[in-house]
């Protein structure tokens, strides 16, 4: 088992991922708290101190909420880009100099033998990025909170093996919903987020690179259900030509606990 993948949360409550690269395990996004966090790690086989990095998307609370006290705590890297840093002042407390890394988006760098390549996303944060994790012949992608996939960005994760993308909503419940205008022209602004129906847009892109596990997240409470999230990329996928199960395997993933993990 060289290859792990596991959304421990996923919505906007907050935000997790675990992934596992042989002896290198990393957590992408710390949007609950501490101790829920620990709890979650410890739930999949795993102590927070053996979390040898926290990678961050962008300075949203629901993506950075348990990531100063995790850093305080256990001594681990935090990585992120200038801008999310920048983004973050006065919402995590104080993370001591030696564990503050920054990179820069598009540039990869190196956490022990993962390479680790950040690349830009379009959405209304300071400086957010997607990732695209490849160590050994595996590959994990991280692509949520952006308003729009463009042939650049998707090309990053070319190849990958196992991924969270967002399916955030349907356009027609978000838009008949109880949202003030402000926020609903906000999510569906190319700044904003994935619909269900962009989301299976994008995965098509993907299917001739990969055959990946593709875990639909970030879905919205009120402006979504993971059915519709489900068939709703399901049935693109369909019209495009591919296979569920073979071209592609769909997950779901949940706001209050972890999904089936991902073992290769």
């Amino acid at each position: 088992m060289d290859f792990e993948f596991r959304s421990l949360f996923s919505g906007s409550t907050g935000n997790a991922t675990l992934v596992r690269f042989k002896d290198t395990l990393l957590l992408v996004d710390a949007g609950r708290t501490g101790k829920m966090l620990e709890e979650a790690v410890c739930a999949q086989g795993y102590a927070m101190k053996d979390v040898r990095a926290i990678l961050l998307t962008h300075e949203h609370i629901d993506h950075i909420k348990g990531v100063g006290v995790l850093a305080r705590k256990y001594g681990m890297e935090v990585y992120a880009s200038p801008g999310t840093w920048a983004g973050m002042e006065g919402k995590v407390g104080e993370i001591p100099a030696a564990q503050h890394c920054e990179f820069v988006p598009g540039q990869d760098f190196y956490i022990d033998r993962v390479d680790v390549l950040p690349f830009p996303i379009p959405h209304d944060a300071f400086e957010p990025t997607g990732y695209a994790l490849e160590c050994d012949g595996h590959k994990a992608g991280l692509l949520t909170d952006l308003g729009h996939a463009t042939k650049e960005t998707l090309s990053y994760l070319c190849g990958v093996e196992a991924m969270v993308l967002e399916a955030n909503h349907d356009v027609q419940m978000l838009r008949d919903g109880a949202y003030p205008d402000r926020l609903k022209r906000r999510i569906l602004s190319n700044k904003g987020h994935l619909s269900n129906v962009s989301s299976g847009e994008a995965l098509c892109q993907l299917l001739n690179s990969s055959n990946p596990h593709v875990y639909l997240g970030h879905l919205s409470e009120e402006n979504n259900v993971p059915e519709l999230a489900y068939s709703t990329v399901a049935e693109i996928l369909r019209d495009y030509g591919a296979k569920l199960g073979q071209d592609v395997k769909l997950h779901m993933t949940f706001p209050d606990h972890a999904a089936e993990a991902y073992i290769g």
